[in-house]
């Protein structure tokens, strides 16, 4: 097993865990964000400047052609301000692809992208979007002042285009995570509140919600050690631990690309720069354009107990929902 050393001695080590047949291709195309959040594990911002050039893009089509790999799910930062971000829907959708974007909502206000919703539904893209709670005070608290007013008016853009309407193949998710070093509540009963105060409240409809632990890394990790938190929050994951969750922790099918083309076993090692299993040595997507990954030791560490604590937490929200 390949594994990260422990920063506190009492956290035992996550369990072993292997590779599965690979069925989702996570590509971040950059940290460059319109948004600083104090949650995000990817330490994103408008400062960053890491975007992944057309030559990687390419490489990725490539690899996901060869492997047939049926999802390509789209992240950064903010995704759609990559130079290329479109041209990577379009070909991906043109290729059979499922093509989701991980979008903030508050880009659609950003110049240039008020044709976004548009643009995604034409392109059959899924979205999935980000809103912490379905109160206005909470989400600016932990997104910034006026993000909640803004990402109502970005989802209500959506509906318009048919996106989460009942009579509509065009899917739109919503991305729930604490405010605070908690749990996720149950994944289906939030889903109805939300339902119901942002149909209530704002006349916006959506398909499913999805619920995220907080991952104790990045930016999350150091208000947590301001706060005095850390080894409290760390004492939480590993004492709601389930040994029933490491079958379907989203590491076992994704494959996760940096935006310059190294691969990890999922977005959280990417950002701790903890390369898919290869002795010490980074792996490049070209390197596996005619490998299979199944069966490959995954790398873990004290962070992968956010991912099986409670209901379990992934990309697609809680495990089994």
């Amino acid at each position: 097993m390949s594994s990260v050393s422990a920063v506190a001695p009492r956290i035992p080590a996550f369990p072993p865990i292997s590779r599965g047949p690979l069925e989702t291709l996570q590509v971040n195309l950059g940290y460059r964000c319109n948004q600083a959040c104090t949650h995000c594990h990817v330490d994103a911002g408008p400062n960053r400047t890491e975007e992944m050039p057309a030559a990687i893009i390419d490489l990725v089509l490539q690899f996901a052609t060869r492997q047939r790999v049926p999802v390509l799910d789209i992240t950064g930062g903010a995704p759609e301000l990559n130079s290329h971000f479109r041209s990577l829907v379009a070909r991906g959708q043109g290729l059979g692809l499922q093509v989701i974007d991980r979008c903030n909502l508050t880009i659609i206000e950003e110049p240039g992208h008020a044709d976004l919703p548009t643009f995604l539904a034409r392109h059959q893209v899924r979205v999935i979007a980000s809103l912490p709670c379905y109160d206005a005070d909470n989400v600016d608290t932990q997104r910034g002042l006026g993000v909640f007013a803004k990402s109502i008016r970005a989802l209500r853009a959506l509906n318009r285009e048919g996106y989460g309407q009942p009579d509509s193949n065009l899917i739109l998710d919503l991305v729930y995570n604490p405010v605070g070093p908690f749990l996720p509540p149950a994944q289906a009963s939030l889903e109805t509140t939300y339902k119901e105060r942002l149909s209530t409240e704002h006349d916006v409809r959506f398909n499913r919600l999805l619920t995220l632990a907080n991952m104790p890394i990045a930016r999350f990790r150091h208000a947590l050690a301001r706060e005095g938190t850390y080894t409290k929050y760390m004492d939480l994951l590993v004492a709601n631990h389930h040994a029933a969750n490491l079958s379907q922790v989203m590491c076992r099918s994704l494959l996760s690309i940096d935006w310059q083309g190294y691969v990890y076993d999922c977005d959280f090692n990417q950002m701790l720069g903890l390369p898919l299993s290869n002795g010490h040595q980074r792996t490049h997507l070209s390197e596996l354009l005619t490998r299979d990954t199944a069966g490959l030791p995954i790398v873990v560490g004290n962070h992968c107990y956010g991912c099986t604590a409670g209901q379990g937490s992934s990309c697609g929200g809680a495990l089994g929902a």
